[in-house]
């Protein structure tokens, strides 16, 4: 294999390169015979090369023209240009090519279950059968070019952290079950039968230990793993970066990952994104936007109406007012005439998006011309239709949507709605939309004016990041009649509301912060407690018993009471980083092995049955 070994990748060669003697290997993407010649064009992970086999030597000529699509090749030859008005421009080795000498036939290929060559008049095949041949979807160029963006992610987020004196620490993958969240994947020991370690869901115990020992500065980019039900933006292993920093306060953290996210976005896509971010109270997105994740590229506001409710003579608002609920609307500017009266009656498009989020119904009114038109119009008085017109700023042909409920329902439905109506109305653009249309016709422009194509570039405000803060520390479960932790239970609360765990829990507020970028939540962290007699008082309020937190905490009690220092942290989701980065919303599009919605490896049929007798060495009869 020495002397087919190659020289060059099928990226590489220039015109510089005219004249020399080279060897390529990689695999053939396609093959063409035009009589006295056979192109075959050679591709690897860095670019594609046009290869040249002539007739001029019988032998290899034959040779050629029995490779098929997909066979491994080493190819010796020489490089020379392309024949005038035969380059192609829209490859960075498109003005040359190389004649053959000789080839080496690594590895033939029989015929595929799908195409991986991604030309634009092929089918794409179904993602369930490309995720169980996903060794031959890898191949395609944009998994590839995915793939080199993660690295490339994950190399930038080392780079800046070690530059500011971090210390990247493993932490293990093999722990105590400590269930606060998702169900764990369990693992069962065969050295002390009938007990099971856990996977991690995230390191955030070891990563608090770690401060406590007086490591100040810590970041892993950690494997996490949580037994939950999936989603498309959800995988049961997926990949965050973890970090934690002692003695800091809250702005200390985001400005760390302010400066993060400017240095990934500069690195990966070159896009200046503005700093600082924009931050908001939990209470404040709730009541603007009805998300604590909103997604900020339009408008489309949650307005409170709940006084000019009261005053109205219909029933229904004026019933949910008096039992302390709230009236809140969005007006869907322009979209009178895109949604019929049909439609939106109960059972309609609209109002089965409110009751998915329990609100008990939506009314609606329509701006025709300068007058109100709807379900609930005739219950308004013109004064009241005139401020009401005012508070929402209506305009010929607007759409106005009322919720009238619990404060949290009626937060919910319209969120849900104005998340839906974002989408349906057409109110923003997603970058890689703009791109595809952008190529598509820059493609063809550079080829009418013989010229390489001009890569698109995004734009800044093709990113809309956000800070939310001040979460409330607990919500009460009605099922478990207890008070549930927001985020999780070792987040501090705001230290003037610390009295407010023993007379209030509901109105105490954490030290917590999500960041939002575009509408989704791609990292979340807190101020920790340090102090064990909080963290115990923490643990009283979830319902746990004083044996209970030790049987399941003790470690971090005892630890926390040997010397904590004040330390957060924060967690960036980094498959849903990706994911935004490479301008896709299917999170298995950014992991090289991922699994499907029901959780299975397609590939290997993971998970799959195991030989009895490792069950009996484990201890444990099938079910």
């Amino acid at each position: 294999m020495v002397e087919w070994q190659r020289t060059h990748t099928c990226g590489e060669l220039r015109e510089g390169h005219v004249g020399q003697d080279v060897t390529l290997t990689g695999w053939v993407l396609i093959t063409r015979n035009y009589g006295r010649q056979v192109f075959v064009d050679l591709r690897d992970r860095y670019g594609l090369t046009q290869v040249v086999f002539e007739a001029d030597d019988p032998a290899l000529f034959e040779a050629a023209n029995r490779v098929g699509r997909e066979w491994v090749l080493s190819v010796k030859g020489t490089v020379r240009k392309r024949l005038e008005g035969a380059a192609r421009e829209n490859i960075p080795t498109g003005r040359v090519e190389v004649l053959a000498k000789a080839f080496n036939v690594l590895n033939e290929c029989p015929p595929l279950p799908f195409s991986v060559t991604e030309f634009p008049d092929e089918e794409p095949a179904g993602e369930e059968l490309r995720l169980q041949y996903r060794y031959l979807d890898l191949r395609r160029r944009t998994l590839q070019r995915v793939l080199a963006l993660r690295h490339r992610m994950n190399k930038t987020i080392r780079d800046f952290l070690d530059a500011r004196g971090f210390l990247e620490l493993e932490t293990p993958l093999l722990g105590k079950s400590t269930p606060e969240g998702a169900r764990d994947y369990l693992v069962p020991s065969r050295v002390f039968p009938g007990e099971f370690f856990a996977l991690p869901q995230s390191p955030q115990l070891y990563k608090q230990l770690l401060m406590i020992a007086g490591y100040d500065k810590y970041f892993q980019i950690a494997r996490c793993l949580r037994d939950e039900d999936l989603r498309a933006d959800r995988q049961p292993e997926f990949t965050q970066l973890d970090v934690e920093v002692s003695f800091a306060e809250r702005d200390d953290i985001l400005s760390l990952m302010e400066g993060l996210a400017a240095e990934v976005f500069r690195t990966c896509l070159g896009v200046e994104v503005p700093v600082p971010f924009p931050r908001m109270t939990y209470a404040e997105v709730m009541a603007r936007y009805g998300s604590d994740k909103p997604d900020l590229r339009y408008g489309l506001e949650v307005v409170d109406v709940t006084d000019l409710a009261a005053e109205s003579e219909f029933g229904v608002f004026k019933s949910a007012v008096a039992a302390g609920g709230v009236v809140r609307a969005i007006n869907a500017v322009g979209a009178a005439d895109k949604y019929s009266n049909t439609a939106l009656k109960p059972g309609g498009e609209l109002p089965k998006i409110a009751e998915t989020f329990k609100a008990k119904g939506l009314a609606w009114m329509k701006a025709d011309g300068d007058k109100l038109t709807g379900s609930i119009e005739k219950f308004f008085p013109e004064p009241l239709k005139a401020k009401l017109r005012e508070r929402l700023n209506v305009k010929p042909g607007d759409l106005l949507l009322f919720v009238a409920d619990k404060p949290e329902v009626a937060a919910d439905a319209l969120g849900g709605l104005r998340a839906h109506l974002g989408v349906a109305l057409k109110l923003y653009r997603n970058w890689w939309e703009e791109k595809a249309e952008y190529d598509a016709a820059e493609e063809e422009k550079a080829k009418a004016e013989k010229r390489p194509p001009v890569p698109y570039q995004p734009r800044p405000d093709q990113f809309r990041f956000l800070w939310v803060v001040d979460f409330p520390m607990f919500a009460w479960d009605d099922e478990e009649k207890r008070w549930a932790a927001i985020h999780h239970p070792f987040t501090a609360p705001m230290d003037e509301d610390l009295p407010a765990l023993e007379s209030d829990p509901g109105k105490a507020r954490a030290k917590a912060y999500d960041l939002v970028l575009n509408g989704y939540e791609v990292g979340g962290g807190s101020i920790r407690i340090h102090r064990q007699e909080v963290q115990s008082a923490v643990f009283g309020l979830l319902g746990m018993e004083a044996e209970e937190a030790r049987k399941r905490f003790g470690f971090l009690l005892d630890a926390l009471k040997s010397g904590a220092p004040p330390h957060g942290g924060i967690a960036l989701g980094l498959d849903r980083w990706c994911m935004l980065l490479a301008g896709t919303t299917n999170i298995r599009d950014v992991i090289a092995f991922p699994k499907n919605q029901k959780a299975r490896d397609l590939m290997t049929g993971a998970p799959a049955p195991v030989d009895p007798r490792q069950l009996k060495d484990l201890g444990i009869r099938p079910a």
